[in-house]
């Protein structure tokens, strides 16, 4: 078998992946940046070559994601695409019929309409925090939740807080405000939710036809207090990937193993 190693470098995580030539997931991790890509991407080189047999090597390798020209040139890529073609790539190949993508990840966030098959528009916010899943992170973290108890609990919620989205520093103002004066918990992180989803709608995908299916990539996917308040504002259901956060990653090593050549791969193995 021949195997593609996908890499995406975003300023909060680092995502590698390994697909075999039959599109199979052969290894992945997703480990924090930390302000760091070149050590992120040596780690998680580190530990995706423990997770493959001795004997697999790299046929070619694609790096997509905010530190993608860096990375690159470190690991030898063979490709390096943009985070849209790559997001839309992966999209696509697991949901053919997909006509639109929200990927949101820790500091900014997308929208990728896709007609027939094709990127037809794209919008991103790299800007402002409020559209980002470092928005509810945060915020999670002021309220000592895990992500997940932060996604259970806005499943709970029957009279969501209503916060403003103008701003992080506000929507933090008026939900301490809502703590101070008695407001249910699951009520204060569902109105994070919806704050976070009507941001979105209303900067990144302002103007924007959104049309179903509509598949939600990024971590924030996992949280189910997310996909509700979506689910809510766009009146129709969300489809989720097996793995979300690892979409772009997948898109990019989908790129490189598409790609039909005779040069020899110029990645520089995983001992960099």
């Amino acid at each position: 078998m021949k195997y593609y190693l996908g890499i995406d470098v975003g300023s909060v995580s680092t995502k590698l992946v390994v697909l075999d030539d039959g599109w199979k997931l052969a290894a992945h991790v997703c480990i924090p940046t930390h302000g760091e890509p070149a050590a992120a991407v040596k780690q998680g080189l580190k530990i995706i070559e423990e997770q493959l047999p001795s004997n697999v090597s790299i046929e070619r390798v694609t790096v997509t994601g905010s530190a993608r020209e860096l990375v690159g040139k470190m690991v030898g890529a063979d490709i390096v695409k943009n985070e849209v073609t790559s997001q839309a790539v992966a999209a696509l190949h697991y949901f053919p019929q997909a006509r639109t993508v929200i990927e949101i990840g820790g500091q900014d966030s997308k929208i990728i309409l896709l007609r027939d098959g094709l990127v037809a528009d794209f919008s991103m916010n790299t800007v402002c925090a409020a559209g980002t899943g470092s928005f509810l992170d945060h915020q999670a973290q002021r309220l000592g939740l895990s992500l997940e108890k932060f996604g259970e609990l806005s499943c709970r919620s029957n009279a969501p807080a209503r916060l403003s989205g103008r701003c992080t520093v506000f929507a933090e103002s008026e939900m301490i405000h809502r703590q101070q004066i008695g407001g249910k918990l699951e009520d204060i992180v569902f109105g994070l939710c919806q704050t976070l989803a009507h941001t979105y709608l209303n900067s990144v995908a302002a103007g924007k036809e959104i049309l179903p299916p509509v598949v939600f990539q990024g971590g924030l996917a996992f949280n189910r207090g997310m996909v509700r308040a979506f689910e809510d504002e766009l009146k129709t259901g969300l489809v989720i990937p097996e793995y979300p956060e690892l979409m772009g990653a997948i898109g990019a090593a989908l790129l490189v193993g598409r790609q039909i050549t005779d040069k020899p791969t110029r990645f520089k193995g995983f001992d960099l």
